[in-house]
């Protein structure tokens, strides 16, 4: 297995350090092989940047690339739109020998080159195709008997044609690796649809915006769940702040606490809830600890 190297994009640095230390405690434990990236810059987002500039875009895109390269590792992003942008990017790179050579003229302004020779994965993906459920389940040292409303998100699984990862309508491999940790995946309403907050949706239409979170909200809150597990900071950011903002809005508090992949697994592999980034003085997350500690009790 090639070793790897962290691509944290925007929002975990700057929102959510607790998604980067579980990311990196879990996969210390999982003895993965995986560094920092240093001199890495936005991604940048896929979904506006790209629609006004895709070369632009490319280019920034590439030159993320070339750092993981000269270290000689695949790239591990933690973010739906980092891994779309990049492993898109990484595709047209490897397979457009034009939009290859377009990209390398500007990057050769700075002293760069890339060479189209590793491989972007997604947390989550490399997880399921790497290690697999059952080996993941190996090393759980704290069984997780609490229901689960799992969100995949819309790049983690388009366009399907690159993605390789089953049927988009009906996916089960993040399902699986939640079930993997002695959790009950629960089926829901509009499980595929959209958080609402890509595309510029969140930034440009909140109102909107919200309207999608708090309809995918009422699904899962009508599953009768315990938590929502994601693999996207921005996902997260809409699902979980997002529920403050619908309550300041319509009154409504749906009151769920929501992790990443990572916070749950790390829950999981054992590490104390502060260390991985959740906040056990906020109501919702005291009473999800609370379940499963008694969960150990019992």
């Amino acid at each position: 297995m090639k070793g790897l190297s962290l691509f944290l994009g925007c929002l975990v640095p700057n929102r959510y350090p607790g998604i980067e230390l579980a990311t990196k405690l879990c996969l210390a434990k999982l003895d993965i092989d995986c560094t920092d990236l240093p001199g890495a810059s936005c991604c940048p987002a896929p979904g506006v940047f790209r629609s006004f500039d895709r070369t632009t875009w490319l280019t920034l895109a590439s030159r993320n690339i070339v750092l993981s390269e000269q270290m000689e590792r695949d790239m591990l992003t933690i973010c739906n739109g980092c891994f779309s942008t990049l492993a898109d990017a990484n595709h047209s790179i490897k397979e457009d020998d034009s939009a290859k050579e377009k990209v390398n003229e500007h990057l050769e302004k700075i002293g760069k080159e890339v060479k189209g020779n590793i491989d972007v994965r997604h947390i989550i993906e490399f997880l399921y195709e790497e290690y697999g459920p059952e080996k993941i389940a190996s090393y759980v040292e704290r069984q997780l008997d609490i229901r689960v409303a799992v969100h995949y998100g819309c790049h983690l699984i388009k366009p399907t044609k690159d993605r390789g990862l089953g049927n988009f309508e009906r996916p089960t491999f993040f399902d699986e690796l939640v079930t993997a940790l002695g959790a009950t995946s629960v089926d829901y309403p509009d499980k595929m649809e959209c958080c609402g907050a890509g595309g510029g949706v969140r930034s440009a239409l909140k109102d909107d915006s919200l309207k999608m979170a708090d309809h995918k909200l009422s699904r899962i809150k009508e599953a009768e769940v315990d938590c929502i597990v994601n693999a996207c900071p921005f996902c997260h950011m809409q699902l979980d702040a997002g529920q403050d903002e619908i309550k300041q809005r319509t009154g409504v508090d749906y009151n769920i606490p929501v992790l990443h992949y990572t916070q749950l697994l790390g829950l999981a592999l054992g590490f104390p809830p502060e260390m991985l980034g959740i906040d056990t003085d906020i109501e919702k997350n005291k009473k999800f600890m609370n379940l499963l500690d008694a969960g150990m009790e019992s």
